[in-house]
Parts: structure tokens; C-alpha cells; sequence
């Protein structure tokens, strides 16, 4: 018989497994958990462990040089009198709920113009993508900061053309806004996701729209957006999280705290102060978990809504 005749047979018998096919069965799945056995152990180590230390240490007053000591949920109810807490978190909202959607709509636009098909576009691709790479890093950061420095490269712009610029990140109206445009700068990886997306749509929905007198404004929203719309769910949810988790460029920027006035105070770098400036372990412990519940409380809402608004071209 066949090898493809055996294995034939084997997927047609039922009833119970012979000892020799439950011994190899067994003999698989000691090699598969070998294989898996460092991942688990990072997982363990490197992740689950902290996660679950951290909890702990969120019920205590925990300063790195002494034992932690039980307090209960005294550090949840600080938060409820901690104005600095309450000023971060209207700062990283801000930051969120501004960033984000603008962020998207770049992506989008720029993922329209290179699907024309454009000669050179991995070319523009490679480029467009290039700011995603960086945008998080301490160089670029840097760079950000002294583009919108008092005597920095946009002041310097402007004063070729008589207006004189303020100090865009020492000026507490306009310090997060320059936060929030290098976020919006670093949309190449929603970009190349848009640009995947838009590339499976069929062509046969904007010949049919065309056959019918569709503009090309009815085309993109009747179906570019309601066949892309998983893709925007996708990007949104991973670009909320990633947000809220946004520590670098507002450390770089307000030089470590938050300012001018607490003005990019995020929430991250409140827990940094908190945790690594002042040695309050525990209470720094329950913000991180209090930022947990807004992520997923954030992620549970998009995917409720997602049901309205998301199509799946089954």
C-alpha cells in the first residue's frame, strides 16, 4: 500500500489509538514542548512573573530599600487625591484621542497615493516607512526637540518670512501639540498595513461603481472605507495601545519632567517619576495596573463597537 493509501486508511479508522501510535503521539509531544521550553520559560520569567509581582507590590508601600509592607488599597485611593495623576491623564487622553485618528488619516491619504501605482514605490515605500522605525528612538527625539526649539529650524523658517515663532516645546499651549505631530510623524506602519489592505480589494466593486456614475468620492467611501474597515480596526486598536504606552519622545522632550507646567506630563512618565525618581514602588506598581484597565477598558470598546462600523466581506 501507498504512503498516501496508510494515510488514507489512518484518517478513515476510528476507535482507540494502538499502544504504538499513543507512544509516538507522546514521543511528538515531548519534542514540541522542548522546542516550546524556552519560550515558556521567558514567558514565565521574563513576563508572567513580574505581571504577578507588580500586582502584589500594588498593594503595598514598597520604597526598594525596605520590605513591602501590606497596605491594602491605600495606593488605588491615592489616585483619587493625586492632582499631578489627574493632570497626566488628561495630558495622555489628549494625546490619544488627537494623535491617533490624525495619525490614521496620514497613513491612509499617503497609502491612497502610493496604491496608484507610482514608479519607484518601494522606493517611497522604504521612506515613507523609515519615521516609524526611528520615531520612538532618543535620536530622533533629540532632533525633535531642538526642530522646535526657541532658535530651532521651524522659528528659523518662519523668521525668513517676518514672523517670529514662539518656543514650541517651553511654551505649555503648544509643547504637547509638538508632541503630538511627531506621533502623527510616524505613520509608516499603519501606512504599509493600509497599502496591504487596499491592494485586496477587488477592482470589480469600482468598475461596477463606475458603470453607475459613482464620483470618485462616493467609490472611496462606499467601498474603499467599508472593505478596508478591519483594516482600520486593526490599526486603531494597536495604535490606541501603543499610545498610552508612549514614554520616550515626552521624556526626551520636557527633559525627563514633563514640562513647561506639566504640560507633557504623560501618564507613563508620571509612573517613571513615581516608580524611579521618588522610590515609590507601590504606588508607581498600582498606576501600572490602573493603566492596564484603560487599555483593555479602551480595547474592550472598540471591539464592542467595532460591530457597527467593521466589515468582513465574507
Amino acid at each position: 500500500m501507498s504512503a498516501i493509501g496508510e494515510l488514507s486508511t489512518m484518517t478513515r479508522r476510528k476507535g482507540p489509538m494502538t499502544k504504538e501510535e499513543k507512544k509516538a503521539n507522546g514521543r511528538d509531544n515531548k519534542a514540541a514542548y522542548f522546542f516550546l521550553l524556552p519560550w515558556l520559560i521567558g514567558l514565565v520569567v521574563i513576563t508572567v512573573g513580574p505581571m504577578l509581582m507588580s500586582l502584589y507590590l500594588s498593594f503595598t508601600d514598597y520604597n526598594l530599600l525596605q520590605p513591602p509592607e501590606w497596605v491594602g488599597l491605600d495606593n488605588f485611593v491615592r489616585m483619587f487625591s493625586d492632582a499631578r495623576l489627574h493632570n497626566s491623564l488628561r495630558v495622555t487622553f489628549t494625546y490619544v484621542l488627537v494623535g491617533v485618528p490624525l495619525q490614521l488619516a496620514v497613513a491612509l491619504l499617503i497609502a491612497l497615493v502610493l496604491d496608484k501605482g507610482l514608479r519607484g514605490l518601494p522606493f517611497y515605500r522604504s521612506i515613507f516607512y523609515l519615521p516609524s522605525l526611528l520615531g520612538g528612538s532618543v535620536a530622533v527625539a533629540i532632533l525633535w526637540k531642538q526642530i522646535f526649539g526657541t532658535t530651532g529650524l521651524v522659528n528659523q523658517v518662519l523668521a525668513m518670512i517676518g514672523i517670529e515663532g514662539p518656543g514650541w516645546i517651553s511654551d505649555p499651549n503648544t509643547a504637547l501639540g509638538s508632541i503630538i505631530l511627531l506621533h502623527v510623524w510616524t505613520f509608516g506602519s499603519p501606512m504599509i498595513i493600509f497599502l496591504a489592505g487596499l491592494r485586496q480589494i477587488p477592482n470589480m466593486y469600482y468598475e461596477a461603481a463606475e458603470v453607475d456614475g459613482a464620483t470618485t468620492l462616493q467609490k472611496f467611501w462606499r467601498i474603499t472605507i467599508p472593505m478596508l474597515s478591519p483594516i482600520i480596526f486593526f490599526n486603531l486598536v494597536l495604535q490606541i495601545i501603543g499610545s498610552f504606552q508612549s514614554f520616550t519622545q515626552a521624556f526626551i522632550v520636557s527633559g525627563g519632567n514633563g514640562g513647561p507646567s506639566d504640560s507633557t506630563m504623560f501618564f507613563t512618565l508620571y509612573l517613571y517619576q513615581k516608580g524611579f525618581g521618588q522610590f515609590d514602588m507601590g504606588y508607581a506598581s498600582a498606576m501600572a495596573w490602573f493603566l492596564l484597565v484603560i487599555i483593555g477598558a479602551f480595547t474592550a470598546i472598540n471591539f464592542i463597537a467595532s460591530k457597527y462600523w467593521v466589515f468582513y466581506d465574507d
